[in-house]
């Protein structure tokens, strides 16, 4: 599956890079959408700002408006490398959220943008790490191979050493060749220890099969327990970094701490809404702290919300699920109906409602 990760680094021998790229970088997603409808609302025919908005509006999951956004700094600019990596985002965002046949014609899209976008200017990160993804996750019947992915990987090595490595690393990961994707991880981060992109994947990637199949259930779990607060120091005011830390102390065995972690920098981090959505998270997935998690949950919902994985779906979702363990069960009907509004096929959701059913 397609996973868009917003990433920008310039290559010395290149132009600067628009302006936009860095905060896309750094995660700052609302900055964005905010500077680029500011310069819209200047100059309408701003390619550059259309793309930015489309890039900062799929990071949020509002994925058909940052199609329609993206398809205009196309038609302003048709070669804008930012423009064609912007719609190739959305329409993967898009196919990874139909999940079905007309998905699959949106992620080829997706792929024939990438792969332009990669032609209009080589030192495009993202591109080459959302291409690279692509080609590991597609059939080789719809153009996709490892082969093409690891040289995904190579260029963009070129271009920012540590996401290359990292992109290496998860299509190992997907190969089930966890030893050497392990010394992929530890080269990206070695290169990044302050990279929350760099830290988030590798804690994942320790909880995923490859890695359980080679430590065992036990072993990963310690192996989790021990990366966490090594990794911490060099991520602590970034919101994905803690909440990537916060969920390797859920994954392994301890909720207390990755409750810990998250309440204890809330008030430092660059996003600290994303921090409230993972005190929901763990307090829906332990049950610890179900009041403070659905209040956390309540104030996420009430303010702009700076991207994540779930969005507002998810944040929906996890309050459902706290209400239910609160014996809220009408309450918690109707988060999971406001969740599915956003999302009709959002899983979690819909498995809440049928448990709810059978309650």
């Amino acid at each position: 599956m397609l996973r868009p990760i917003p990433i920008a680094l310039v290559f010395l021998a290149q132009p600067p890079a628009p302006a936009f790229r860095a905060d896309l970088d750094a995660g700052h997603y609302l900055k964005v959408l905010g500077e680029a409808e500011a310069r819209l609302r200047q100059n309408p025919s701003d390619a550059a700002a259309w793309a930015a908005k489309s890039q900062a509006l799929s990071s949020l999951q509002r994925f058909t408006e940052a199609r329609a956004a993206a398809d205009r700094a196309v038609a302003l600019k048709p070669g804008l490398a930012d423009a064609l990596l912007a719609r190739g985002l959305a329409r993967a965002g898009e196919a990874i959220r139909q999940r079905d046949l007309s998905g699959l014609r949106g992620a080829l899209g997706a792929m024939d943008d990438l792969r332009a976008a990669t032609a209009a200017d080589s030192t495009l990160a993202p591109a080459w790490m959302s291409l690279g993804l692509a080609y590991e996750m597609l059939p080789g019947l719809l153009g996709g191979s490892t082969k093409k992915a690891l040289n995904c990987a190579d260029q963009l090595r070129r271009v920012a050493p540590a996401r290359g490595n990292l992109l290496q690393a998860l299509i190992l990961v997907e190969e089930d060749k966890w030893r050497e994707a392990e010394a992929s991880f530890s080269r990206a981060l070695a290169q990044a220890p302050q990279d929350p992109e760099v830290v988030g994947q590798w804690l994942d990637a320790l909880d995923r099969r490859p890695a359980k199949k080679a430590l065992g259930e036990a072993g990963k779990n310690a192996r989790l327990l021990v990366e966490a607060p090594r990794l911490l120091p060099g991520i602590r005011t970034r919101a994905r970094g803690v909440a990537a830390v916060s969920d390797a102390y859920l994954h392994g065995g301890r909720p207390d701490l990755a409750w810990q972690v998250a309440q204890d920098h809330l008030a430092q981090v660059d996003a600290p809404s994303l921090l409230r959505l993972q005190l929901g998270k763990v307090a829906a997935v332990s049950g610890l702290h179900r009041p403070e998690g659905l209040a956390a949950l309540d104030q996420a919902l009430r303010e702009p919300l700076e991207g994540g994985s779930s969005g507002y779906p998810g944040a929906w979702w996890r309050k459902g699920q706290i209400l239910q363990g609160l014996g809220r069960k009408d309450e918690a009907r109707l988060a999971a109906q406001e969740s599915l509004k956003l999302d009709p096929k959002h899983r979690g959701a819909r498995e809440l409602l049928e448990k709810l059913g059978q309650d």
